[in-house]
C-alpha cells in the first residue's frame, strides 16, 4: 500500500513520529495527516501533467485550512462545490483566479460571491443555471466566465453513489444539447465562454473511461470550433482512484498518458480536479479499543471512533486497512470493528483478521482516511468531532482542535 504509515520494529509510525505518541498526546479519535506525502503526491501529478495543465484540488475531499494552505503554496488551483468552500480557499490563501466552481445547485448568493471574488470559471450544470448566472452577472455589471459541464454518458465502473457521468445522474448537460446551449451563451453579453467540462465519477481505477470521456469532449470541442465558438480550456474532471486494499491504482504518469492519448497535441489548456488521489492515503484515523465482546460466535472490537467520524464504510461499504499501533506476532481472529453509535451500520470492518489479543486501551489506525473522512463527519449522537493533526518529519501540530460538548449546542436556544 502506498502510504506514509509504516512499522519501525513493532511500532507504527507516520514519517518520523510513532503514532502511539500522538495517540497519547492528542487522545482519540484523531485524524493524522502526513504533510510530506501530500506534497509528494501533488508534485508527482503536477510534474506528470505539465505546465499546460491547471491542477485543481477538489476541496470536498478534505477542506482543512492547513491542507488548503499547503496546496496553495505549491501552486494548486481549487475545485469548489459551495460558497463555503470558496470562503475556505480564500481564507487559506488560495488564488481566486485559479478556482473552478462545480456543483448542480449553486444559489444566487454563491454565484454572486464567486463573481465578485473573480474566480476562473463556473461549470454550468443546466440551462436554468446558465440563465441564473446571466442574471446575476447583469446585476453585478460583469461578464461571467463559464464552461458547460457535459454528461458524456460513460460507464466509469465506480460505486453508484459516486458515478456522475451517466445520463440518469443529476450531473451535467446531455452532449446532444450542448452545441445549442453554447450558441446561446456565446451570444450573451453577460457571459464569457471559456471551456467545456466533464467529470464521470470518483475512485476510478481503470483509466479507459476517462480517456473515452476526454475523446467525446474533444469531438464536442471540434464541433464548437466549426461553429465559430472557440474555447480556452478543456476541464477533464478528476476521479483518479487510490489503493485502499489490493487495488492497482493508476500512477500520475498513467493518468497524464491517458489524457495525452485522448487529446493528442490539441493546443488548448487543460484543467483537472483531483482530490482523493492527493490526500486519500495521506491520512489515518486513530481510534482506541473500548471493549471486546462476543455475541455467540461473533467477535466484536468496540472502538471510540464511529460512523460520525468516518462514514465511508457505512455509506459505501468501503474497505479501509486497519493496523494496530503495536505489531503483534500472535494468532489473529476475525472480528467486526464497530463504534458506539446506536446504528447497526456503525462499523469500520466486518470479520477482519486482527490480533486476537487486542484489549481495552490498545489503539488502531484506520488507513486511507485522508479523503472524505473528517470532511464527511458529523455530530450524530451528540458526539464532538475529532481532532486533526498534521505531521512533518518529527513535528506534529493540531490543525483542528477537538470539539467540546459546549460547542455542540452553542448555536441553539433552549426553550423557555
Amino acid at each position: 500500500m502506498n502510504t506514509p504509515f509504516h512499522y519501525r520494529g513493532d511500532q507504527l509510525y507516520v514519517e518520523d513520529l510513532p503514532l502511539a505518541e500522538l495517540a497519547e498526546r492528542f487522545a482519540t479519535p484523531s485524524y493524522v495527516y502526513s504533510e510530506s506525502y501530500l506534497r509528494q503526491r501533488y508534485q508527482a501529478f503536477s510534474h506528470a501533467l505539465g505546465p499546460e495543465t491547471m491542477l485543481c484540488y477538489a476541496v470536498k475531499a478534505n477542506s482543512n485550512l492547513s491542507i488548503l494552505h499547503r496546496l496553495a503554496t505549491l501552486g494548486a488551483g481549487f475545485d469548489i462545490v459551495s460558497g463555503g468552500e470558496l470562503a475556505r480557499v480564500l481564507r487559506a490563501g488560495g488564488d481566486a483566479a485559479r478556482v473552478v466552481f462545480s456543483g448542480v445547485g449553486k444559489s444566487r448568493d454563491e454565484l454572486r460571491r464567486a463573481l465578485e471574488a473573480g474566480i476562473h470559471c463556473i461549470n454550468v450544470e443546466s440551462p436554468a443555471e446558465l440563465a441564473r448566472i446571466e442574471q446575476v452577472a447583469a446585476e453585478l455589471g460583469c461578464r461571467a466566465p463559464i464552461a458547460l459541464r457535459v454528461n458524456p454518458d460513460v460507464e466509469a465502473g465506480a460505486h453508484p453513489y459516486i458515478a456522475t457521468g451517466l445520463r440518469e445522474t443529476k450531473f451535467g448537460i446531455p452532449m446532444a444539447e450542448a452545441p445549442e446551449l453554447y450558441a446561446r451563451a456565446a451570444r450573451s453579453p453577460q457571459l464569457r465562454v471559456l471551456g467545456v467540462a466533464c467529470h464521470i465519477g470518483s475512485q476510478l481505477l481503470d483509466l479507459a473511461p476517462i480517456g473515452e470521456a476526454a475523446q467525446r469532449v474533444l469531438r464536442l470541442y471540434e464541433t464548437l470550433v466549426q461553429r465559430g465558438i472557440h474555447l480556452e480550456h478543456l476541464d477533464l474532471g478528476g476521479g483518479v482512484g487510490i489503493r485502499y486494499r489490493d487495488e492497482q491504482a493508476p500512477t500520475p504518469a498513467d493518468y497524464a498518458a491517458t489524457l495525452d492519448a485522448a487529446l493528442g497535441g490539441l493546443p488548448v489548456r487543460r484543467v483537472v480536479e483531483l482530490g482523493r488521489a492527493l490526500v486519500g492515503n495521506a491520512g489515518a484515523l486513530l481510534t482506541r479499543v473500548e471493549y471486546r465482546k462476543y455475541n455467540g460466535s461473533r467477535a466484536f472490537c468496540v472502538v471510540d471512533a464511529a460512523m460520525n467520524d468516518l462514514l465511508r464504510p457505512s455509506l459505501y461499504g468501503a474497505w479501509h486497512e486497519i493496523w494496530p499501533l503495536e505489531r503483534r506476532s500472535g494468532p489473529e481472529e476475525p472480528m467486526d470493528v464497530v463504534g458506539p453509535v446506536c446504528e447497526s451500520g456503525d462499523f469500520f470492518a466486518k470479520a477482519r483478521p486482527l490480533p486476537g489479543d487486542l484489549r481495552e486501551g490498545d489503539v488502531l489506525a484506520i488507513l486511507g482516511a485522508g479523503a472524505y473522512g473528517f470532511a464527511m463527519s458529523s455530530q450524530y449522537n451528540s458526539r464532538p468531532r475529532a481532532a486533526e493533526i498534521l505531521v512533518h518529519g518529527a513535528e506534529a501540530r493540531v490543525i483542528r482542535r477537538r470539539e467540546t460538548l459546549g460547542e455542540l449546542w452553542a448555536a441553539e436556544e433552549p426553550c423557555s
